[in-house]
């Protein structure tokens, strides 16, 4: 089973070269070998879940190195979990964005490249779940930008162009600082491997230790947007196309989350930082969410609820329970899919509308009813309405927070009650402009004078509401499941904190 590890790198990367090889000449099997790629992934994906959830954490050596000489791929209930997640999401937003056509719309850019900066992305997003290594953790960052950043300039608008520049600065920002913390952590045990760094920071100094964390943290905390550096997000996010955006919001700021979940844990158990974390927990929750109800585009109120929601993981982090921790990794898995869902959909209002400004919309909820549910529903789930996945990885942080006890955890249970009633405000002013009320004004004039053009482009893509009902019903699946859903994240928290199983998988009982 070892020899499966590997495939969910390898085989994106193998699905792009052969589509940047065949070019436009075989156009019609690019979507193909995109879809068949990322389905086989979810199928090793999950079979990887099931080993390591029955077995334990499995290892694979690249070359057949031993550690620390060669780079291993550690596969355990956290990172397994998150490959399958992710790769249900991916499959899920490659199938609409090969309905839609995007990759074939050569008068916005030459998109014989939309499909292999896509698998390149989603290859640096497996190799960083997987990864038993920091300098392959850093490589595995830098594959994420520069797919992401081809996908985030598609069409060369000018809009596209600086966002693409902010996004750019930001993630080279964060990759320099990374690279400091690699040359410190480097000169000062001899090593990069995190399982062998598990063991050695021990016998490092207390102020060297947290001048790594806090580099370490600063990097990763720029990928996750965490407050104060969180800016960025916003003014980038909603100018990429649909599938460029959902993917992004759902996978590329988990991956910065997934970062500080295995570091802090396996690195820096019980250290310093865990304060400073509920701080910055408390502030991305609730200046996200304030930012989101100021807005009047779905696209920018999603991206700052995106924004305050990666508070509720950091809160989980900064608890250092078990319990907080099977928490935040619920909500992420929780919050991968919802929020993918939720662009994706506003990818269908703007391709059916021509805008997502609520201001210019309305009457949805008359003129399209199923794009209202794909709306409404994972919205509320969002909100954290009961008994929705969302409501249930809240209350699991606000129990873990009363738990833990003290003035700066009910501060943060305070504040995530706060967000999600905010939440709720948001996405409900959203309904009623966009989807309850009648068009109003110039909304209203643009309704009526393209009302046929509109029902047009709507009847000749019915496929688009596949994936995303997808999406939507996975989001539900996971109230369904809630019980066996937790039980993992509980094991995979436990695992986690325990450091003993990675460790002794990664360089053996000696």
């Amino acid at each position: 089973m070892e020899a499966l590890i590997p495939v969910p790198v390898l085989l994106p990367l193998l699905a792009a070269g052969i589509k940047l090889a065949i070019g436009a000449r075989l156009r019609h099997l690019q979507g193909v070998i995109s879809i068949f790629a990322l389905a086989v992934n979810l199928v090793v994906s999950a079979v990887l879940l099931a080993q390591v959830d029955q077995h334990g954490p499995m290892v694979a050596r690249i070359g057949g190195w031993e550690t620390p000489i060669g780079i291993s791929l550690v596969a355990d209930r956290l990172s397994a979990l998150m490959l399958v997640t992710s790769s249900a999401v991916t499959l899920c937003v490659m199938v609409y964005s090969v309905v839609s056509a995007y990759d074939r719309q050569e008068d916005v850019a030459p998109m014989a490249i939309f499909h292999p900066a896509f698998l390149v992305m989603l290859a640096g997003v497996a190799n960083a779940f997987l990864t038993g290594d920091l300098f392959n953790l850093f490589v595995a960052f830098e594959m994420l930008l520069s797919g992401s950043y081809v996908l985030l300039t598609f069409g060369g608008t000018q809009s596209r162009i600086r966002a693409g520049a902010t996004y750019t600065v930001m993630a080279l920002m964060s990759s320099m600082l990374f690279l400091i913390a690699l040359a410190i952590v480097y000169a000062a045990t001899g090593t990069l491997s995190i399982a062998q760094l598990a063991v050695r920071f021990a016998d490092l100094t207390p102020q060297v230790k947290l001048l790594v964390e806090l580099f370490l943290l600063l990097a990763f905390a720029i990928k996750a947007a965490i407050f104060p550096v969180s800016g960025w997000l916003p003014d980038s996010y909603p100018t990429a196309p649909a599938p460029a955006t959902a993917v992004f919001a759902g996978l590329l700021t988990k991956v910065g989350v997934y970062a500080i979940f295995r570091l802090e844990a396996l690195l820096f158990p019980g250290g310093p930082v865990g304060t400073l974390l509920l701080w910055a927990a408390l502030a991305t929750l609730l200046l996200g969410v304030l930012g989101a109800v100021a807005q009047t585009d779905i696209k920018r109120m999603l991206s700052f609820t995106l924004v305050s929601h990666v508070g509720y993981m950091v809160m989980g982090v900064g608890l250092a329970t078990v319990a907080g921790l099977a928490g935040a990794v619920f909500y992420a898995v929780h919050h991968m899919t919802v929020q993918t869902s939720l662009f994706l959909v506003a990818g269908l209002i703007e391709r059916r509308s021509g805008t997502t400004s609520v201001n210019r919309l309305g009457g949805l909820m008359r003129k399209a009813p199923l794009l209202s549910v794909l709306f409404f529903v994972p919205a509320m789930n969002l909100s954290g309405i009961p008994p929705m996945s969302g409501f249930l990885g809240k209350l699991a942080l606000i129990q873990a927070g009363l738990e833990v006890g003290g003035a700066l955890p009910i501060a943060l249970v305070a504040a995530a009650l706060v967000t999600s009633l905010l939440t709720l405000y948001a996405v409900a002013k959203v309904w009623g402009k966009a989807f309850w009320r009648e068009p109003q004004g110039e909304g209203e004039s643009r309704a009526d004078a393209g009302e046929e053009q509109m029902e047009r482009s709507a009847a000749n893509t019915p496929g688009l509401y596949g994936p995303v009902t997808a999406l939507v019903m996975l989001g539900l699946a996971y109230t369904v499941l809630a019980g066996p859903l937790s039980s993992l994240t509980e094991r995979a928290a436990d695992e986690l904190l325990a450091r003993q199983p990675y460790i002794t998988a990664v360089l053996g009982s000696g």
